[in-house]
């Protein structure tokens, strides 16, 4: 998953497959059936990224045609929308993070950042690293996105006070502040710029690394510019800086949060079985099966669902962290008593 909090230790180099603890659940698949959940189908990944993008304009288009009181509906809608989507981005970034996108190396990291990673102002190539130790070292102290699910179980009116802070956009733009600083190098703070560098090697930090970012959104100013409707740009950084931050968060507890023993990859990581609401608004692009992902974390996400079937059916997931729904998840995450 998408992480912004640093590390609390040093990085050091990942594996490319799974660590499988105890299970030895991947010696039950036969080499037929691990081909089958592994194949790249490059069709399906661009299919992903139309749907992405296809949402999100429709999103936008449905807030140009309205008018009135149902301008005042449209609008939170567009932005849960948009915020799915721009999550739905940060998969694809993810997933070219993991070479499981495209097929072919060099546009999978150039996809993955321009239609995935930029947008949303991240980048594949310092993310990488970073995410493959959260791999490596899942649920224990020396994983980076340990802060993000560390407190629950918690109250529900402190979980409250959290969605204020993201709707209201303080998260955001604290978020926001912290990339930029990361970005043009200034911070002394571990980000994922300065991890894990060599001796004497400097990070890549200035303004081209902001670049990127300016100029993807300037192609989105000047998609709704052609339709003579600008103003609708300003759905994507609104959304950015406010429904994207709890949508996040949502999918950081369902991912990891509450899980545990560490050592067990069958309970390290959730999946959580979402509904299609919560597929358009939570968990875009399969993102939700993330038990399945961490088990094998090079399988590309259409194939996930697939993947999820055959632990399944292979009696595999009698004992795994599989819950029904965020609503429940949420439920769990917010079940610690008010103190007297």
């Amino acid at each position: 998953m998408m992480a912004t909090a640093p590390p609390p230790g040093e990085i050091e180099d990942a594996p490319e497959e799974p660590i499988l603890g105890n299970a030895h659940w991947l010696a039950q698949f036969t080499k037929e059936e691990r081909k089958e959940i592994l194949t790249l189908d490059d069709r399906k990944s661009v299919l992903t990224l139309v749907i992405n993008w296809s949402v999100t304009f429709g999103a936008m288009a449905m807030v140009g045609a309205s008018s009135g009181l149902w301008l005042l509906l449209t609008i939170p809608i567009a932005l849960f929308v948009i915020a799915g989507r721009q999550l739905g981005c940060a998969i694809v970034m993810h997933e070219a993070a993991h070479r499981s996108f495209l097929s072919n190396r060099i546009w999978n990291d150039r996809i993955g950042n321009w239609l995935g990673a930029y947008p949303t102002w991240s980048d594949v190539l310092p993310y990488r690293p970073y995410h493959l130790v959260h791999h490596a070292k899942t649920g224990t102290e020396g994983d980076p996105d340990l802060s993000l699910t560390m407190p629950f179980p918690l109250t529900k009116k402190s979980f409250g006070r959290k969605i204020w802070r993201d709707l209201s956009g303080q998260t955001g733009w604290t978020q926001v502040v912290a990339t930029f600083k990361r970005d043009v190098g200034l911070t002394n703070r571990r980000t994922q710029r300065n991890q894990g560098l060599k001796p004497g090697q400097k990070a890549d930090v200035g303004w081209h690394k902001v670049a990127p970012v300016a100029i993807t959104n300037a192609v989105l100013l000047g998609f709704c510019a052609a339709f003579g409707r600008p103003e609708l740009y300003l759905l994507w950084p609104v959304a950015l800086l406010t429904t994207y931050r709890l949508v996040l968060r949502i999918r950081a507890i369902g991912e990891h949060a509450m899980s545990g023993p560490a050592e067990n990859p069958l309970r390290n990581t959730r999946t959580t079985l979402a509904c299609w609401w919560e597929r358009i608004f939570l968990a875009p692009n399969y993102v939700n099966y993330h038990l399945e992902h961490h088990l094998l974390m090079t399988v590309p996400h259409y194939n996930l669902p697939k993947m999820h079937r055959m632990l399944k059916e292979k009696g595999l997931l009698e004992d795994a962290l599989v819950t029904s729904g965020y609503v429940e998840v949420l439920s769990r995450a917010t079940s610690r008593a008010e103190s007297a």
